[in-house]
């Protein structure tokens, strides 16, 4: 939290009533209209909402970096006491990378990649200070240790490819600190990142904040990642700020109905699915040319709203100092009924499939193999001598799916989560092992599988517009399936696409709609219909919440928990948030390096004995809590290569337990491969460590009651 003189001084950013449109066709279309704050010297404004809603739009807007047909119609934004609305571009250009300065969500938007990363960095400062590319040069490299660069003189010889997704993020944020800006704009700096290195840049962030004492603006949709690096909150809805306050205060008593709804959309880690239910926001963000000027615009989607709401458009209410909602009803909202009752109901059932219970397992692996062969230029290799080197991204991987059950499967990138599921699914071919669903042996490429057996097991991708074809309806492409397996007679093919699109919560309407009509989540709706139209036995979901809202997130995970209720289907879900694997799954495994370190009931998994790989994971996660106690544990370097694993347990290179948990330091972990230790429950942890000890290992979370 900021100290008094950061308080009490003069803000560095003032933004007063500002109100962005952009030219159309039609005529000019309202972005922002009316936002107001302010950020001072050492303090961090996060701004938090839906996509849609203008979080960005603000950011560019700042620097009036709108692009052509964008510009600023109303309001003041004065930095460090000066008006930068209308200042001319050739001003704005000197700002920007000196004064000002933005880490975006992809580092690739901001590093050039036929430019080495030294190059790029001593750039900044030489095009911004009069000194020479050398002094440049060794500035770019103490900076690049100051965020924590491994080997900084190697990587500013390196293109941005040979680095990285983590360390690209790492070069952006040290390019924005060089000229040690007054305001740091980060838009989205986390999200494309692993759960470990998302909290080591964070970690980062914050240091950076202590010790440059940069005004920072943080945009993100993630509720528990601004819990944890916000000072004060503002939450945007459809280009206004409809509340702002201290950010224990917003999570403590939210005040809007918006606001109310996105914490409720949000697991806590820790909950289940047995435990709570997910409340997703009706409706969807109104596009900027729809939306109303003269009543509350969240009214279509409020739970409390009444015909009062819509007779005016609301204006900032005062519920204690320093903490301001759009909302008439914002000081009494805690006591007011609910005018829209929300149900969570269950899925139509698509045909005469009858539901089954949990039992029997309908999925085995053992001792699962994929490898990789690795290609060489070397003479040796071309003549076919020497040894043959491997890639072993899925090595000796022994779990079991129970039927009318989820498997939830976690750990970075590279760990070997989606080529294990491409390896069942039979998109990569399988080098050793079993494989054994229905009964039936499935080692074999999906080419080659008999249709039962390709009917019987379907998958949801991260990506759905990867997996839509844009010049077919929508109605069509869910047909397909549907006729190749002949589930129902010819002439009611169309009736069973409309029952799937009732299942997952879309109408008629969308029959003949094209993707490119639809919102990210209604296409992730018609993937999970599609999916649905083989009535499979086995649903694989990789990664399928990972890149929406959070509102949207949550409908995605209900409509998936209904359809398994619904239909007993048994469910994979790869994730990298471990609260809503945990919400979600009934057991989970943790993957490292192409082998499962852990698993078990989801209950097991989140409380002690934990592997040393799962804690530091659960560490690693943002709480939408900023009262919440969390673990500091941050895993050093990178996953090692899986063309040559380390010898012993794979993890022992960055175990932060071993040294102090094992005699001798543990060096037994770097010569032999550890054991598996079993507990209660069917919970089974592969470490040296013995489970007693683990077991007396204090929570990773303490969140105060």
């Amino acid at each position: 939290m900021n100290d008094a003189h950061s308080i009490n001084s003069s803000p560095v950013l003032d933004v007063e009533d500002l109100k962005i449109s952009y030219e159309t066709r039609k005529g000019d279309v309202e972005a922002v209209r009316g936002v107001s704050f302010q950020v001072r010297e050492g303090q961090t404004i996060g701004l938090v909402g839906e996509s849609g809603c203008g979080k960005s739009t603000i950011a560019y807007g700042i620097v009036n970096f709108l692009g052509p047909n964008g510009k600023i119609v109303g309001g003041s934004v004065r930095f460090q006491g000066n008006e930068l609305v209308g200042r001319s571009e050739e001003e704005l250009k000197k700002l920007r990378g000196d004064r000002i300065a933005m880490v975006y969500q992809d580092p690739m938007q901001a590093l050039n990649p036929s430019v080495k990363v030294g190059d790029q960095l001593a750039e900044v400062l030489t095009f911004h200070r009069p000194i020479s590319k050398a002094e440049a040069w060794d500035r770019s490299i103490r900076m690049l240790k100051r965020v924590n660069m491994p080997d900084p003189e190697q990587v500013m010889h390196r293109y941005t490819h040979q680095i990285s997704g983590g360390q690209q993020q790492r070069v952006v944020i040290a390019m924005a600190m060089l000229n040690n800006p007054a305001l740091l704009i980060m838009d989205e700096p986390t999200t494309a990142l692993d759960v470990t290195v998302e909290a080591a840049v964070l970690d980062l962030i914050e240091e950076l904040k202590t010790e440059f004492k940069a005004a920072n603006i943080f945009i993100t949709h993630n509720l528990g990642v601004v819990a944890r690096v916000s000072d004060e909150l503002c939450v945007m809805y459809a280009g206004e700020l409809v509340e702002r306050a201290a950010v224990i205060e917003i999570f403590q008593r939210p005040c809007h109905p918006y606001t109310m709804g996105l914490l409720a959309c949000v697991p806590k880690l820790g909950e289940s699915k047995l435990e709570s239910i997910l409340q997703p926001i009706r409706g969807r963000v109104p596009a900027p040319a729809k939306r109303p000027k003269d009543e509350c615009i969240f009214a279509p989607r409020c739970d409390y709203a009444t015909e009062e709401c819509r007779r005016a458009r609301p204006g900032l209410v005062e519920v204690t100092p320093g903490h301001v909602a759009r909302c008439i009803y914002a000081r009494e909202i805690d006591g007011r009924p609910r005018t829209f009752k929300k149900q969570r109901t269950q899925a139509p059932a698509a045909g005469e499939q009858p539901a089954q219970t949990p039992g029997d397992d309908l999925l085995r692996f053992e001792q699962l193999k994929v490898y990789y062969p690795q290609a060489s230029n070397s003479v040796v290799s071309l003549l076919g001598l020497g040894e043959k080197k491997f890639v072993k991204a899925v090595d000796d991987v022994s779990l079991r799916v129970a039927k009318g059950r989820t498997l939830g499967i976690v750990g970075e990138s590279g760990c070997g989560k989606s080529t294990l599921v491409k390896g069942l699914i039979g998109l990569e071919p399988v080098t050793a092992g079993a494989v054994e669903f229905l009964g039936l042996d499935v080692t074999q490429p999906v080419s080659a599988r008999d249709n039962k057996l390709v009917q019987e097991m379907q998958m949801v991708f991260q990506n759905p517009d990867s997996t839509l074809n844009p010049s077919y309806s929508i109605g069509t492409q869910i047909a397909r399936p549907i006729k190749r397996f002949k589930t129902t007679p010819r002439h009611q093919v169309k009736d069973e696409v409309l029952r799937l699109l009732k299942a997952v919560r879309l109408g008629p309407t969308y029959y003949d709609r094209l993707p490119r009509q639809l919102s990210g989540g209604e296409k992730q709706r018609v993937g999970i219909a599609r999916a649905l139209a083989s009535r499979p036995d086995l649903i694989i979901c990789d990664e399928p919440v990972s890149a929406l809202d959070v509102s949207v997130q949550a409908a995605v995970i209900n409509l998936l928990l209904e359809i398994q209720q619904a239909f007993g289907s048994s469910l994979i879900f790869i994730a990298h948030d471990l609260s809503v694997v945990r919400y979600f799954s009934d057991d989970i495994a943790v993957m490292y390096l192409g082998q499962i370190v852990e698993i078990g009931p989801a209950e097991a998994i989140y409380a002690p004995p934990y592997h040393p790989y799962t804690e530091a994971l659960l560490s690693a996660v943002p709480i939408p809590d900023p009262t919440a106690e969390q673990k500091e544990i941050r895993l050093s370097g990178n996953v090692p290569s899986a063309l040559n694993p380390p010898a012993g347990c794979r993890f022992h290179t960055r175990c932060p337990r071993r040294s102090a948990m094992l005699p001798e330091n543990g060096r037994v972990c770097e010569t032999e491969v550890p054991p598996w230790h079993s507990s209660e429950q069917g919970h089974r942890i592969l470490c040296h460590i013995p489970l007693e000890a683990l077991a007396g290992i204090d929570s990773v979370v303490r969140v105060a009651s």
